[in-house]
């Protein structure tokens, strides 16, 4: 089985074109348990997002938050915010994906007075549960806008008056007032994140502390440590393993070098603590994960 995986650029943000210039939108009907390692991983972007589970359980990161979000429920996640997904088992997740310049054009009333609020405001999503009267609502807008992309082509004029809609719904209750201090220190925080796993990213093959992490994005190892917890959820230091368990995963069913020599490329010091950290990450050992992946794939 082919997995999928998400690309980002140095800072996270996504690399990918949603939609066309002209027509900035795209639907993405996805499985996240068929992403690499059941996981779509950390990343941004500019356009507006808004996620839907169809089937399973996802475990949404966002910002400083984790939700798990099961059947039924939605979550709108704003321009912008850090986020990624997880998966115990096969989650049906139809998405969109699209510009707020769909909705209206920048020098616009509109965009000024109904959209400009929601993306400066200093809330990163919100979540829609089908219990409420009103988020069922909404909930239902976008089942229709997915049901379009479904149905065939010539949908852009439907897919935007049902976008419409539920923007008026989002913006009546979702309270998005405008908290441009919380938001700047939101995003300051953020950008210090990315610089340090981007740091990670780079160096997972050397030896790495903590303070050379923190030193890479100018700030103290207690100011390191404060902002991975609040923004990811673990240290600097789990980070780096879990990045370097990642990098060997991923050799183990690319290629067919050694154990030993696949730790020795990630940065671990002995192959018999790459194993005791890859069994404790993954439920088993490097050499079952190959066997188990090599099955996969034939």
């Amino acid at each position: 089985m082919d997995y999928f995986k998400i690309t980002t650029d140095e800072t996270l943000r996504e690399t990918v074109q949603h939609g066309s210039e002209r027509y900035p939108f795209a639907y993405y009907p996805e499985d996240i348990w068929q992403f690499d390692f059941h996981r779509i991983d950390w990343h941004w972007h500019h356009e507006l997002e808004f996620l839907y589970v169809a089937e399973g359980t996802a475990i949404c990161f966002i910002g400083t938050s984790k939700v798990e979000l099961h059947k039924g429920c939605g979550i709108f996640i704003n321009s912008g915010v850090l986020h990624c997904f997880e998966a115990r088992s096969s989650t049906f997740t139809p998405n969109i994906v699209f510009a707020p310049t769909l909705l209206a054009s920048e020098n616009s009333l509109i965009y000024e007075k109904y959209i400009l609020p929601v993306i400066n405001s200093a809330v990163e999503y919100q979540i829609f549960d089908p219990n409420s009267t009103s988020e069922r609502s909404a909930l239902q807008l976008m089942l229709q806008i997915f049901e379009l992309q479904e149905n065939g082509q010539d949908n852009e004029l439907c897919t935007i008056q049902l976008l419409l809609q539920f923007w008026n719904m989002l913006f009546k209750y979702g309270g998005f007032n405008s908290d441009s201090d919380s938001l700047q220190r939101l995003n300051h925080n953020q950008a210090r994140l990315q610089i340090m796993m981007q740091y990670i990213h780079e160096h997972y093959a050397e030896e790495i502390t903590l303070e050379m992490i923190a030193a890479s994005a100018s700030i103290s190892k207690s100011g390191a440590l404060h902002i991975f917890q609040s923004g990811i959820h673990c240290s600097p230091v789990a980070y780096l393993i879990q990045y370097r368990l990642a990098q060997a995963a991923r050799q183990l069913y690319t290629t067919q070098k050694s154990v030993a020599s696949i730790a020795n490329e990630t940065g671990f010091t002995s192959a018999g603590y790459f194993c005791r950290k890859f069994r404790q990450y993954y439920n088993r050992s490097p050499k079952e994960y190959r066997k188990k992946k090599t099955e996969e794939s034939s």
